[in-house]
C-alpha cells in the first residue's frame, strides 16, 4: 500500500509529517511512502499549496497541515 505526502522542500511541517509515516511504516510491512513535491506540477500546488502537508491514501486525504498519526493508523486498520 502507498501512502502520499504532498509536500515541498523547506516546508518544516512536511518534514515532521515525514518522519512520522517513517515511524508508522517501520509497524506496518508492506507500507510505502511516496513523497510528491507540489512545486513540479501547477496542478498540485495550486491544490494543495495552502494545505501541505497533505497526506493521502489514493484520493483519500487523510489529514492534512499537521501531520495527524491517529488519523493514518485508523484508516490503515480500517483497509487491512
Amino acid at each position: 500500500m502507498i501512502v502520499t505526502v504532498y509536500a515541498r522542500p523547506g516546508c518544516h511541517l512536511c518534514d515532521e509529517a515525514l518522519a512520522g509515516l517513517a515511524q508508522v511504516a517501520a509497524d506496518h510491512p508492506g507500507l510505502e511512502v511516496e513523497e510528491v513535491d507540489i512545486e513540479g506540477d501547477d496542478g498540485l500546488f495550486k491544490r494543495y499549496l495552502e494545505r501541505i502537508p497533505v497526506v493521502a491514501i489514493g484520493e483519500e486525504v487523510l489529514c492534512e497541515l499537521v501531520f495527524d498519526r491517529e488519523a493514518v493508523e485508523t484508516r490503515l486498520g480500517q483497509i487491512r
